[in-house]
């Protein structure tokens, strides 16, 4: 087990050389963003969303920060060197093979994926299929709400309760607005962090530029991406 502490202590390209046979040296970044590039459905959403997220980390971080999206597939065993993924859609989920056997070895190893559900006004198709991927995988009770006081919620900037957005409303195909996000927990560790929220829609918006907006919307990112560091 590998655990996600121990991918900043080794470094990236230590942590491949144990891994893969054969990898790129690392880059002295502390966190860079990828993204998963799955077969089904399509994964290339809110395509602005990591550049904002990047900034967002820059601006309130001392993260040595990666400026740049990397997009890698999730059959391709180079995604077992990131410490953080990104996996979002609004349509089918259904891994193949080498996706979900990739998907598993991550999580186990002490990976963090961020799932966002973008399917917040169709038929709940993301969710749904994307649950019974977890389902067949880890197990059919393995995906569980978040309580209220995790420690997400306070990792760097405080909150309450996971924000709401502007986008979420039937993102499980059930017309309510949830307030709780669900996640993996692996060992103790969260692997997998679910939301149906459409934090990447939210997190695509040009906020930067609309000065009536009061608070900048990336920051609960900042607290996902400084758990997933430090948990």
């Amino acid at each position: 087990m590998i655990s996600r502490a121990r991918f900043l202590r080794l470094g990236a390209a230590a942590v491949a050389a144990a891994l893969l046979p054969a990898a790129a040296p690392a880059l002295p970044y502390d966190f860079r963003f990828t993204r998963l590039r799955y077969n089904s459905g399509d994964w290339d959403v809110d395509q602005r969303m990591p550049s904002n997220v990047i900034t967002a980390l820059i601006d309130y971080t001392n993260l040595r920060v990666d400026p740049r999206e990397h997009v890698v597939a999730l059959s391709d065993p180079a995604v077992l060197t990131a410490p953080f993924c990104y996996l979002a859609g609004h349509k089918l989920v259904e891994f193949d093979a080498a996706e979900r056997r990739n998907f598993e070895r991550y999580v186990r190893n002490g990976g963090f994926v961020f799932v966002d559900d973008c399917n917040h006004d169709l038929d709940g198709l993301f969710a749904k299929s994307f649950e019974a991927e977890m389902a067949r995988i880890f197990g059919a009770s393995a995906l569980k709400k978040l309580p209220p006081r995790h420690p997400l919620l306070t990792s760097f900037f405080k909150f309450d309760a996971p924000p709401a957005t502007g986008f979420e409303l039937n993102g499980w195909g059930d017309d309510l607005v949830h307030d709780y996000l669900k996640g993996i927990t692996i060992d103790g560790r969260l692997g997998v962090l679910y939301s149906n929220k459409d934090y990447g829609c939210e997190w695509d918006y040009d906020w930067r530029n609309k000065r009536f907006l009061a608070e900048d919307n990336t920051k609960f990112a900042v607290n996902i991406v400084m758990y997933a560091l430090n948990s």
